[in-house]
């Protein structure tokens, strides 16, 4: 392993500030739904840091049995939050990690077979996929940088004048900065876009004043877990369909670090997932995914080192056994994270759409893969009630744009790439014919 540097370690606070909202809101909307006290809340929070810097540690760590070995952060999967809520609602709290643990076994059992899928997932859908998921992660973007999501000051000018504030700052170290400024430009922007909404009075010192400075992990800190037949296979496909997204970060990552992703790869990657579950289970936390927002700051950066990963799952563990730490990153006001995340967020979908520039649009089949999977993440995105009327086991495989998109992809790139049948060649002999 190489010397860790103060670029090093700045680069990984990046990548943990990049992912932090998300990691943080699971389990803030989870435990609130199911009316934990606030000491369970705060439980919740820090051993959910701490075990994303696990998982994210188990993952870059490239071995014979585990680790896809690419600059790639673990967090808990927002396609869990509802199914997670129903299940804890209906049969208990014990009930979900005792579906969090088995649905982490099976993934590991089945991780070779499932990585035998990779000849689906040309160029075409890769690229699509990559893309979907950079457009359905704008709207969450927009939403935190007027304040986010149903606050009261939704929308408010000084909220929209920070958040465009930030951006214009991380716009402008990339353009008139070199080497290590530019490096850490997002970080740079959260920094200076705090301190500018401290004094516009919005940043609130009180959490960290009330935050502990030491926290203990505790096993089965909510009881032994509960095994409830149904709300297994929930989780199960709950947690296919997080395979089905890291699938496109692990090859997006691979294209970006010019590094060829295997089948032995990918079953490695995903046995790291299923390990990484099994743990959130045992110690009351979550299940995890690859996060995609990281694949836009690695671009962003151009820092591919693996090494960075190393540190950023380092500061997830310290920040999970110091919630006085932990908190200071709370102070960060929402339209700055907000300003910071559209970059982000948008870098992944030009890296999406560079990943679709190998792909030979004069096939009308691939056209058609493009433009059905993108349409279907992002409608089911901006409308995600369409499939209400669906039953549950149906409604989780397209309650997410990105998998709904994604599968879309998959199945046309079947139908138009793999099956034999008469295939329209070019547009141009179309054109020609038609002359």
């Amino acid at each position: 392993m190489e010397k860790m540097t103060v670029k090093t370690w700045s680069v990984g606070l990046q990548h943990v500030l990049a992912m932090y909202a998300g990691a943080v809101l699971v389990p803030l909307i989870v435990g609130g739904a199911l009316n934990l006290t606030s000491e369970q809340l705060a439980y919740l929070i820090s051993i959910d840091l701490l075990t994303c810097g696990v998982a994210t540690l188990l993952q870059v760590w490239k071995n014979k049995f585990f680790g896809i070995g690419l600059p790639v952060m673990l967090g808990c999967t927002f396609t869990a939050v509802g199914p997670m809520i129903a299940i804890g609602s209906k049969h208990g709290i014990s009930a979900i990690y005792g579906a969090i643990i088995v649905s982490g076994i099976i993934v590991v059992l089945i991780s070779s077979i499932f990585s035998k899928l990779v000849k689906f997932f040309p160029p075409v859908v890769t690229g699509s996929v990559v893309t979907i998921i950079g457009l359905t992660l704008i709207p969450v973007a927009f939403n935190d940088m007027a304040g986010g999501e149903g606050s009261a000051d939704f929308g408010n000018l000084k909220n929209l004048v920070l958040a465009f504030g930030v951006l214009a700052i991380i716009i402008l170290l990339n353009k008139f900065t070199t080497g290590f400024i530019k490096t850490i430009s997002i970080l740079l922007g959260i920094i200076i876009g705090t301190i500018i909404a401290s004094f516009m009075g919005m940043v609130h010192f009180s959490e960290v004043g009330e935050a502990k400075w030491l926290h203990g992990i505790t096993p089965f800190y909510f009881g032994a877990p509960t095994f409830d037949l149904t709300s297994i296979i929930t989780m199960t496909l709950v947690a296919i369909v997080s395979l089905i997204e890291s699938t496109g970060v692990y090859l997006a990552l691979g294209d970006i670090t010019n590094k060829e992703v295997s089948e032995k790869d990918l079953a490695k990657g995903y046995r790291s997932e299923g390990v990484a579950s099994v743990i959130g289970g045992i110690f009351n936390s979550f299940p995890y995914t690859a996060y995609s927002q990281n694949v836009g700051l690695v671009q962003l950066t151009g820092v591919k080192t693996k090494n960075v990963i190393y540190a950023a799952g380092t500061i997830l563990i310290i920040l999970g056994f110091i919630p006085k730490i932990a908190a200071i990153t709370t102070l960060i006001p929402t339209p700055v994270l907000g300003g910071a995340s559209l970059a982000m967020f948008g870098m992944v979908v030009s890296y999406g759409i560079k990943m679709l520039g190998k792909v030979d649009f004069n096939q009308q089949g691939n056209l058609l893969i493009l433009a059905c999977s993108i349409g279907m993440g992002l409608g089911v995105t901006v409308v995600p009630d369409i499939f209400m009327k669906f039953p549950e086991s149906i409604r989780i495989l397209f309650q997410s744009g990105i998998v709904a998109g994604g599968i879309t992809a998959i199945i046309l790139n079947i139908l138009f790439n793999i099956i034999p049948g008469s295939r329209v060649k070019t547009t141009q002999m179309e054109e020609k014919t038609i002359a």
